[in-house]
């Protein structure tokens, strides 16, 4: 993972492209991540609040 930034997504965006990036930086289906984000956001509202947090910390995409 030399070298790899993790960067909000450009190209695989629904809202923010928090989960795109996500899932072109570990090399998995950004669909896999955004299942679970929802499901932490069911449980509780800590993944809303996570996904928010991501969002303003994470840089765009160059």
């Amino acid at each position: 993972m030399e070298g790899k930034k993790l960067y909000k997504s450009k190209a695989n965006r629904m809202l923010c492209g928090v989960c795109g990036g996500i899932g072109e930086f570990f090399n998995i289906d950004p669909s896999i991540i955004r299942v679970l984000w929802i499901i932490f956001g069911l449980a509780g509202g800590s993944g809303i609040i996570a996904y928010i947090l991501v969002a303003i910390i994470l840089p765009e995409e160059h």
